[in-house]
């Protein structure tokens, strides 16, 4: 079982900014909101792929897709505006923008090396 990050108190303030941002309408999730943001916050602390997550959490392309979705819509953005206003520092603290968190240099946009150019490379020097 994966260790929860969000206590009850925690979750009742988010659960007051998702109901800010988040559009009510469309079928509603097989993943109560909860365990899907706990999922996403179980993602971003372990550094997991996504297919590597806990069962317990649901299917990893639903988890997926839900979160992209929300991305889309901006929900992300908004349960982060909402939350900074107001939301306790314990809560925030688990809440990081992605100012605060390292990326490895092939995920920073950094040129790929290209096999051919090196096997090209290596042949003038011969």
């Amino acid at each position: 079982m994966a260790r929860r990050l969000l206590n009850n108190a925690m979750w009742e303030q988010c659960a007051a900014a998702l109901a800010e941002v988040k559009d009510p309408r469309g079928a509603p999730p097989g993943l109560e909101d909860r365990m899907f943001v706990e999922a996403v916050l179980y993602l971003a602390r372990t550094s997991l792929p996504w297919r590597d997550l806990p069962e317990e959490f649901g299917a990893w392309s639903a988890v997926y897709m839900r979160f992209r979705r929300w991305e889309k819509a901006g929900v992300w953005q908004g349960l982060w505006e909402v939350l900074s206003r107001g939301a306790t520092p314990a809560l925030l603290d688990v809440f990081v923008d992605s100012t605060s968190i390292p990326v490895h240099p092939h995920a920073a946009g950094a040129p790929k090396k290209k096999a051919l150019t090196r096997l090209l490379v290596a042949r003038a020097a011969v």
